[in-house]
Order: C-alpha cells, then structure tokens, then sequence
C-alpha cells in the first residue's frame, strides 16, 4: 500500500505511473471509508483526487504555494501532506479541519472556508515571494462554483497584468453545491466544446514533426495560428485579461495534468489552466447525485445507508422553505421573489422555485450581488427576500447598509445558520449575523426558537416591518412550537432573570425565571420594563459578545436607571473564533448548555 503515514510531496516525485495510479484508487477507497465514519464534503473530494496527486508531483509543497477555492476540495492534499495518521478526526473537536488553515500546517498556504479568495490571496502571495526573490510557484485552485464570485474577477483582472508567477486551475465539474446556472457557466460549457480543436492540434503537430516538410509547413502555419484561434475560440476570456490559457484538460488522466503542469512551471507569467473533472468520481451514489454527496452524512461505506436512522422532523431550513411557498401561492404574495447564493437546496429554496420558477434567482456564489439584486426588486416594487446562510451574509455587508438600509428599501434576510453550526469549524460559524445587522440603523431583527415562530416572524418580515429586515434560524432539526408573541416571560419566581432569544431557550436553567426574546432589534420596550424588576440579570447569546444583543439590552437598562445595590449583570456569550466539534460540544464549552 503506498498511502501510509510516510507519503509526502517529496515521496511522490519518486513513484512510477503506475504506482501514481495506484495511489489515486487507494486516496478515493480511504476517503470513502473515512468520510462515512466522520462526514464531510465527499463528493468535491473524489473528483480532485488526481489533479491534487498530479500537483504534487510536479510541485514542491511547501515551496510552491498551492490555496485551494472553496477549501473543502483539500482532503487530498491533507492526506499527502503529513495528515494521514490523523485525518480521522477530521472535522472533530481537537481534530483536522475541514478546510485549508494555515496554523494546521506549513503546506495550507492560505485559509479556504469561503469563496472568491484564492486568486487574490495567491497574487499577494506571489508578489510578497517575488519581492524577496523567491521563484517558486502560487498555485489557486478554484471550483466552476467559485467562478461565479465576482471576486475571482477582481483578481484575475489585477493578476493579468502582473508579472506573478501565479498559476490558475479552473477545477470545471460542470456544477457548484446548486447547478451552476448564468453567462459564465455558459462560457465555461462553451469552452468545453472547444476540446476538439485541441484534439486537433495534437493529431496536426504529431504528423509534421515526422514528415520532412513539417518545419516549413509549422511556419506557414504559425502564420495564421493566432487568426484561427481566436476564429474557433471567439476571443478566449482569459487571455483577453492577460492569461496563457491551457484548457480542457482530462482531470483525470495523470499524464495530461502532469505534462501540462511541467510545462506551466516553466513559465513565469499568469496561466490558466482549464481542468474538466467528475464530481464524485469513482464513486457510484456520489457521481449519480453529485449535490447530495457534496456534504456527505456519515453512513455505511458498504450499503450508503446513513449510520443514525433519518429523523423525519422538519429542518428550520424545510420550515422556511414550505413557509415561503405557502405565503406566496397566496394572493397578497403575489410579489415575494426567492433569491439563493448557490444553496437552493440547502437553504429550503427548491419547494419555492418548483411551483414559481420565474420568481426565483440563484445567483451563484455571489452574495453581494444578491444583496443589491435584492435592493434592486425592492425598489421596483417586488418583495425580495434572500435566504443565505450567516456566515456568508457577512460577504453582504456593505451592500445591505449602502444599497438598502440608506433608502430604507424592503429587503428581507432569511438567515439559515445562524449559531453555532458544529462540524464545519471557525469559517462557517453562525455568530457575526446578530452584531453586523444590529449596527445598520433601522432595520428589524427577528429570532425565533421554534417552527411556529419561525412561520409568523416570517409573516410580519413581509407585511408588519417596512425596511431591511432579517429572520434568523439556526442549521438542524426545528423545535415544534407556536408563537407567543415578541417576548415571553416563563416565570418561576426566581431572584434571577436569564434573558436570551433563539434556540437557547430550551439551554437556560429551569430554576431561573426566563424571558425569551422573538424580536431582538429593536427591543421590545415591555421586555426591558420587565428586566428591571430583577437584580441578578443573566443575558445567553450563542453569538460574539461585543457588539451583540446582551450589550444592548444592558445599555437599554442602564438608560433607564438600572442601577441597584447589590445589582449583576452577566453575559455568556462568544470571544474568538469557534473551532469544529458537534454543536453541542460547543454550546457546552460556551457555558450555553
């Protein structure tokens, strides 16, 4: 067996051909097993398993920089890089992550949770290397789904006219999490097509370099190279932008990625290589349903039966989903619109889109342009709203205080993740949503705990609340309830008050009288009248302490005379960054539970 604890870059660099094919079917065997003991991003997985063998090959980690975009395509390179013996833990508490982290390893060049980064992050590198007279390469390794980030754009724009020694890979599996849908998945299938001009080419060189005449007849026909080219791409986008374009390559043919990526090591300009891969490849459930294997359950490697049996209780995420449907078949609904950032599925979009296709936009992975598309129907007249998971509303940020907020135009959030949301570790954290919103004047935060709550927060974000309006919900199996209003107090005479709001309502100690928050921006006005009867006040948030809900409610107090003998006051909330583990590992190392 070659993939042990003792594999590296280095160690590679001395296999055969059929040895490195022999590594690849023993990288996608072990990660199959693995991931169905710990879960994890499966499918984005078995798809890089050559292209990552084939870089490393070449390359020299960690020299050459390689960032990949989105990280989670980066099982592979963990296991060649010194993480076999631990990749159990993946995505456990005290584990591995399962993202790129630079403080994991000397070889994860650049962190890798969101989209967009890496050729940014990659030209910095290079130029940063490039100033102290470093001639290794940066490579960015980015899906189909990150190309529709406008901030691969911005990068590739600066990068080609640099002078960096960057290399570009277009990882093309034809979909992101959603299928990919806009002009660029357009251009990228158009380029696809192209692959019999290269085909072409190979065939053409290969017969003059063996007959007499073929140096003569490569100039002449060197004359016209640049004329038919252009003529069968139609003018090649990336070259346009200052790129040596390299595509479609075989993303599964050692050879071809190992000869194209010699060649673009030679070469110390930008250069894109464009690689044609199949997600989930080599395994059969992940290739025929790519989207749902993409974060893969635990489940058992021999039947892909999930190891725990399906709860059948809704998500918060189905609850929204069927909720928004329901709003809109009605006749005052007529004018909500349903806008995704390539989650339609995740976020409990697909029942919308289903039943008013024409009323439903998946943006891609650009959640900024979502935000001022969104501000855009609003001002028109329509009644947007835009389900986006928290961690990737932080991308929004400026979009929603400049392009809604200032003109007060009625843009509804529906945040999916909000909290703590386990396994996916620091970058996917639920918990900036609440201290970003609340500083953007005017606009109205609900949380509910419970589906019934969530029903009706949604209701009045559509038709009691004008301006930019968000409802946050976090990731899992929705608690079954039903509204009682903004605030609810549940009282057992106790000395002590513990104020909170969302899910942590269940979490709060059951001698304490609790009073749980619906709303929480603007507060209630008769939730703070009954906080200040208390002297011992105790403020749960599964969000970041500063800037959050508890400094509010405490400033609310403070204003109002909140200021007792023997008075206290205590928030239990986040400081820092939450690593993986199972969400109820966290809320218990947060004091929360």
């Amino acid at each position: 067996m070659i993939l042990n604890k003792n594999i590296s870059p280095d160690t590679l660099k001395g296999l055969s051909e059929k040895e490195l094919r022999q590594l690849c079917g023993e990288v996608r065997r072990f990660l199959i097993k693995t991931v169905s003991k710990t879960g994890g991003h499966l499918a984005s997985n078995l798809g890089t398993v050559e292209l990552t063998v084939a870089l490393h090959t070449v390359f020299s980690c960690p020299r050459d920089k390689i960032i990949f975009d989105v990280g989670h395509q980066c099982y592979t390179h963990k296991l060649l890089t010194g993480r076999f013996e631990q990749f159990h833990t993946l995505r456990t508490g005290g584990g591995i992550g399962g993202f790129p982290r630079a403080s994991e390893s000397e070889h994860d060049a650049f962190i890798g949770g969101h989209s967009g980064i890496s050729v940014s992050a990659a030209l910095g590198i290079a130029e940063a290397m490039q100033k102290a007279g470093d001639a290794h390469k940066v490579i960015a390794i980015a899906g189909d789904g990150a190309f529709t980030d406008g901030g691969i754009y911005e990068g590739i724009n600066n990068a080609g006219k640099s002078e960096s020694n960057l290399l570009v890979i277009l990882n093309d599996n034809g979909m992101s999490i959603s299928k990919n849908t806009g002009a660029i998945a357009s251009y990228l299938s158009h380029l696809r097509s192209t692959r019999k001009y290269h085909k072409a080419k190979t065939n053409v060189k290969a017969f003059l370099e063996k007959n007499k005449m073929g140096e003569a007849v490569s100039d002449a026909v060197s004359v016209t190279k640049k004329f038919v080219k252009n003529a069968i791409y139609q003018s090649n986008f990336f070259e346009n932008l200052g790129f040596k374009y390299y595509g479609i390559v075989d993303g599964h043919n050692l050879n071809e990625l190992i000869e194209i990526f010699e060649l673009t090591k030679l070469i110390n300009s930008p250069c894109l290589i464009h690689v044609k891969t199949k997600k989930g490849k080599g395994y059969k459930p992940a290739e025929r349903n790519s989207g749902e294997y993409h974060a893969a359950a635990p489940a058992d490697y021999f039947t892909d039966k999930p190891v725990k049996p399906t709860k059948s209780a809704e998500s918060f995420s189905d609850v929204f989903g069927k909720e928004i449907l329901r709003l809109a078949e009605q006749k005052e609904g007529e004018k909500i619109c349903l806008i995704s950032a390539a989650m339609k599925y995740a976020t409990g979009c697909n029942y919308f889109n289903a039943v008013f296709p024409e009323r439903f936009y998946d943006c891609g992975i650009a959640e900024g342009h979502a935000v001022t598309f969104a501000a855009g129907l609003a001002s028109g007249g329509a009644l947007p709203v835009f389900a986006v998971y928290s961690t990737f509303s932080q991308r929004g940020f400026d979009r929603l205080l400049h392009d809604c907020a200032i003109e007060g135009l009625h843009v509804v959030l529906a945040i999916d993740r909000a909290g703590m949301v386990g396994e996916d570790g620091e970058t996917h954290q639920g918990l900036f949503d609440v201290a970003m919103l609340s500083v953007i004047p005017n606009a109205t935060i609900f949380s509910p705990a419970n589906s019934g709550e969530l029903k009706e927060c949604l209701r009045k974000a559509l038709y009691d609340v004008d301006g930019l309006v968000a409802v946050r919900y976090p990731r899992g199996e929705a608690i079954l309830g039903e509204y009682h209003g903004e605030y609810r107090l549940l009282s057992v005479k106790s000395d002590r008050l513990i104020v909170t709001y969302g899910r942590l309502v269940k979490y709060a100690p059951s001698d304490c009288d609790i009073l749980q928050l619906v709303k929480i921006k603007p507060l209630p006005e008769e939730a703070i009248q009954i906080a200040l009867q208390y002297n011992d006040i105790v403020f749960y948030e599964e969000g970041v302490e500063r800037g959050g809900i508890g400094e509010a409610f405490l400033l609310e107090l403070t204003r109002r005379g909140w200021h007792r003998k023997n008075s206290r006051y205590d928030i239990k909330a986040v400081n820092g960054f939450i690593p993986s583990g199972s969400v109820e590992s966290q809320l218990k190392s947060l004091i929360l539970s």
